[in-house]
Parts: structure tokens; C-alpha cells; sequence
């Protein structure tokens, strides 16, 4: 009884209680949609907070994954390497080549032939467009363009032949036998007149103090014995130097005269370096610019120089004549060389460094040439000739005449001009200078 009437009681007190107003039916739902929101819209902002440093480290990671092989840059005009699939600058690997590298610059492995990669490069450009900052200095490329022109392909030098092993018994006093001298070996050639070995028989070994061993002569680049008449072995017709075409590939190597490249004379960036190339034009620096500045608006190589020098020579009716009795290419290697049995000979093969030497002595004449093909700006051409021409005295003083000038001219409050800029070379003396 007691119970049900508490029962009753709690019913009707709880029917007694005063609901909320209306106006605050739904506030509490919408209080959750909004305490939602907030924490959504911060786990929103989280989240782009951490996608950004994400990013930053995904550009991070592909950039070292496209640094080059050989700079450690970031690859500039990628190429490939087959059959390892390493990667480089087309830059690195011409140079690698040039120096002699006859495999992969990465693995070491055995290479053939070297691709550019067009997919490496739309990952490269892609990189850039969203990171301007990681490109190269402008200048950089420039430099890495004159040494390789993109899209172009080249191939590895196959390896050298490996070093024989050291031999103890080697006495420097006597000469090793050449590579035709060993019986079996990989060349397929025997030396009719094999030197003996020191560490095989003392007493029959030929001394260095006794000359050139018969049949045998001193290779100009690797001053390794080499056989006279094995097949790999040239001769320079101008130097009269052997070569045996079997130490560097390239180097040991007489080529045919308008296939030779100049020694270290790659590409126009040697020449600017070369001193030489100014004692040609008796320091005369301003017609120097000149010619440097043609030669890379023309995209001229100086072994395209070379070519047209020799080329000029040849078609001479004493062709290379007068430059043997100058003695130009007399001691220009370290070996003895060899006797010029004909001096009226012809001449059709010709080493690495009097490629050199036919380059710088007509490399003065060719300009002269050159500029009457018409390329050169109207400015440069309008020059008057020097009315003195080679018999004048002040040639070789241009750096004294340009101060003596400058000097005088600001004294007088005129603009300052040095007057080699405004006379030329004499087509037959070839000189201009200050008057």
C-alpha cells in the first residue's frame, strides 16, 4: 500500500515539472553539429599542416634521387647508360669519355652506348615547375650546353687492355719487350724481332743505353715499345713519331690527317684558355675577342678550325713543305723520332700535337679568310686596314697605346675608344694597331 501510493506520488510530481521552453528545443544537437565542425575544421588544419612538410620531403627525396652520378647535382640534360640504366649529365659523361673513361662511371660495368632520356627529363622539368629554386645557375648551363648538344648520342671506348702484371726481376736499364714481343698474344701478330725480357734472360736483354732495339721504336703518347711494323702501329708523317695504337685507344694513334682532333683542343673553352692562341696574333687581344666571340655565335669547334687549316695546306702547291723546314714539329715529343726518309713526300697522317701546331700556326691566315665570308657584324667589318701592316712597331705594345690613349682623350673630356676596335688585320700583312 505504502509503496504504491510513493509510486503514485513520484508519477504525479514528475507530470508536474515544467518542460523547457521551445525556443530551446534543438540547441543541444546543435551545439554537437557545431563543437563537430570545430573539431573537424581543426583536424582539417592538422592535416595541412602536416601535408605541406610532406611535400617539402617528397621534392627532397626525388631530387636526390635525380642528382647525377659524376656532379652529384641535380641531372642536367639526363642521359643513360646501357646496358646498366645508370644515369648523368650529358656533360659529365662527355667528359668521363674524353678522359678516357671506357666504362660506366657509376658501376665500373662494361658499356656500350649512351641514350638521353626523355622520361628523365619530363620528371626533371616537372621538379623545377614546382621548385624554380633547385635549377642551375645559368651560367652552368651554358658551360654544360658547349660540351654536350642534347639529344645526342655517343658511345663508350671499349676498356684498354688490363695492366700486365708486375715483373720483380725488371731492371730500368733494359728494355721491356713490346706487346707483338710476348708469343700468344691477344693481338694476333708475332714480332719477327722479339726483345727479350731482363727477368728471362739477363744476358741477351737490350740495354737502353744501346738505342732503339732493331725493328722497334718508343710509342709518342705511352713511351711504350712498340714493333715497327705490327699492324696497329702509325706514323706521324709530319713528326716522324710512332704510335702503337694499342695503349690508349685514340691517343697511340696517327689518324688520317682531316680525321685528327687537336690535342687539348676539345672544344672552344680551351682555346679562350690557351696563351698560345694570343701569341698567334702577337698579343693583339682585341681581335682575339673578336675572332672568340664569331667563333661561338658560329658554333665553330677548334678542330673544325684544324679541318680547314690542314685543308688549305694540302691544297698549296708545297703543301706542308714550308712548315717541316720551319722545324715546327721538330722535339715536340719526348721519344726519338724517326727519319723523314722523302721531304717531298705527301703527307696523310698526322698526330694529336701537330694537329695542334698546324692549328695555331694557320689559325691567323683563317681568320683573315673567315672574315670575308660576310658573317661578321658591319662594325667589325667597316675597320679600315692598318696602313703599316706587319712592319709596324707598335703591334705588339696594344695594352701601352690603349692606357697612352685613354689617358689622353679623358684629359680632353672625349669618350674613351681604343683604336684597335677601329682598324682591322691587312688581308696580306695581317696586323692592325693603334695610330
Amino acid at each position: 500500500m505504502g509503496l504504491s501510493l510513493s509510486r503514485s506520488a513520484a508519477a504525479s510530481s514528475s507530470s508536474l515539472k515544467r518542460g523547457p521552453p521551445s525556443s530551446f528545443e534543438g540547441l543541444e544537437e546543435e551545439t554537437s553539429k557545431k563543437r563537430f565542425k570545430e573539431d573537424f575544421g581543426n583536424e582539417s588544419d592538422n592535416e595541412k599542416s602536416v601535408a605541406k612538410p610532406n611535400y617539402e620531403a617528397l621534392a627532397d627525396d626525388l631530387a636526390q634521387e635525380l642528382q647525377c652520378g659524376c656532379c652529384a647535382e641535380l641531372v642536367y640534360r639526363p642521359v643513360v647508360v646501357s646496358p646498366c640504366q645508370h644515369f648523368f649529365c650529358g656533360s659529365c659523361c662527355v667528359l668521363w669519355i674524353r678522359n678516357g673513361g671506357t666504362n660506366c662511371p657509376a658501376c665500373r660495368g662494361i658499356s656500350t652506348i649512351v641514350t638521353p632520356s626523355r622520361p628523365l627529363q619530363s620528371i626533371v622539368d616537372i621538379l623545377l615547375r614546382a621548385d624554380p629554386s633547385r635549377a642551375r645557375a645559368e651560367r652552368e648551363c651554358i658551360q654544360a650546353d658547349e660540351v654536350y648538344k642534347a639529344g645526342c648520342s655517343m658511345r663508350i671506348p671499349t676498356p684498354r687492355e688490363a695492366s700486365p702484371e708486375p715483373n720483380l726481376n725488371q731492371n730500368a736499364d733494359y728494355v721491356r719487350p713490346c706487346p707483338h714481343c710476348v708469343p700468344d698474344n691477344a693481338f694476333g701478330w708475332r714480332c719477327p724481332q722479339p726483345v727479350v725480357d731482363f727477368g728471362v734472360d739477363p744476358e741477351r736483354a737490350w740495354h737502353l743505353d744501346d738505342g732503339n732495339p732493331p725493328g722497334h721504336a718508343f710509342c709518342g703518347n705511352c713511351e711504350n715499345l712498340l714493333a715497327l711494323r705490327a699492324p696497329s702501329t702509325t706514323k706521324c708523317d709530319l713528326c716522324q713519331v710512332s704510335f702503337c695504337g694499342v695503349g690508349v685507344p685514340g691517343r697511340c694513334l696517327a689518324a688520317p690527317l682531316l680525321s685528327q682532333h687537336p690535342h687539348n683542343m676539345s672544344d672552344l673553352g680551351d682555346l679562350i684558355q690557351s696563351s698560345e692562341v694570343y701569341g698567334c696574333f702577337d698579343n693583339n687581344t682585341v681581335e682575339v675577342e673578336i675572332m672568340l666571340d664569331y667563333l661561338t655565335a658560329q658554333e665553330l669547334s677548334p678542330r673544325h678550325i684544324y679541318r680547314e687549316v690542314a685543308s688549305h695546306i694540302q691544297s698549296q702547291p708545297n703543301g706542308f713543305r714550308p712548315l717541316i723546314e720551319l722545324d715546327l714539329f721538330v722535339d715536340i715529343h719526348s721519344v726519338t723520332a724517326g727519319i723523314d726518309e722523302d721531304p717531298s713526300a705527301p703527307r696523310n697522317r698526322i698526330c694529336r700535337q701537330c694537329a695542334t701546331e698546324v692549328m695555331l700556326w694557320g689559325i691567323k691566315d683563317w681568320w683573315i679568310r673567315e672574315r670575308q665570308k660576310g658573317f661578321l657584324e658591319e662594325a667589325v667589318t667597316r675597320r679600315p686596314d692598318c696602313k703599316e701592316g706587319n712592319s709596324c712597331s707598335r703591334q705588339k705594345d696594344l695594352g701601352k697605346w690603349i692606357v697612352i690613349w685613354s689617358n689622353m682623350l679623358k684629359a680632353h673630356s672625349m669618350p674613351v675608344t681604343a683604336h684597335a676596335r677601329e682598324c682591322k688585320f691587312q688581308i696580306d700583312p695581317y696586323s692592325f694597331c693603334l695610330h
